[in-house]
């Protein structure tokens, strides 16, 4: 099982990264975590550069390949002025024209405890992208102000407890879609 792990910060140290680097960490046997660092390189959106006929940026390309090439995504984003930080949600603006996101698992994770309107307004960003939202809404891991290294998160007996039981969510969630979309080409 291939599950993507997008960050919604582009700080070189940030919680939200760490906290998704851990979850790689803590993966099970059978599931591989990959996180992205695509966010970066990703143009600002533009339709135009996405018209029938053009070739999209490569770093667009890239970004479509790997999620649709993932069996679920783990997304961890800060908030800012209780909004969906604006580089993640230029990178959902590039997928969300594209059938990638559609049927695609998704857990939603929350670094702070802090966070009180960006996570749920990135739950409902994803479901009106087709996506299947692992829990009702994001989960709060808090490693806010702890000043915790991935290893730390992996090994804080709270934190592995939460990130183990969002791993095998997301492993329980993929096998039911699976299993769904087996039974409807019957």
């Amino acid at each position: 099982m291939n599950v993507l792990a997008l960050t919604g910060s582009l700080r070189a140290r940030s919680i939200n990264t760490d906290l998704l680097s851990a979850a790689k960490l803590l993966a099970p046997e059978g599931m591989s975590v990959t996180v992205s660092h695509l966010l970066a390189e990703l143009p600002h959106f533009n339709p135009d550069l996405d018209d029938v006929g053009s070739v999209p940026p490569v770093a667009v390309a890239r970004l479509r390949a790997a999620v649709a090439a993932a069996d679920a995504l783990m997304i961890s984003c800060p908030e800012y002025a209780h909004g969906v930080a604006g580089a993640f949600k230029n990178l959902l603006d590039w997928l969300v024209s594209g059938p990638e996101m559609v049927g695609k698992v998704v857990c939603v994770l929350s670094a702070s405890s802090h966070a009180m309107f960006a996570p749920a307004s990135l739950v409902e960003t994803l479901r009106t992208m087709s996506a299947v939202i692992v829990t009702d809404t994001a989960v709060a891991v808090p490693v806010n102000g702890r000043r915790m290294s991935v290893d730390t998160i992996a090994a804080d007996a709270e934190l592995s407890a939460a990130l183990r039981m969002m791993l095998a969510s997301v492993a329980a969630a993929v096998a039911a879609t699976q299993t769904s979309v087996a039974l409807s080409d019957r």
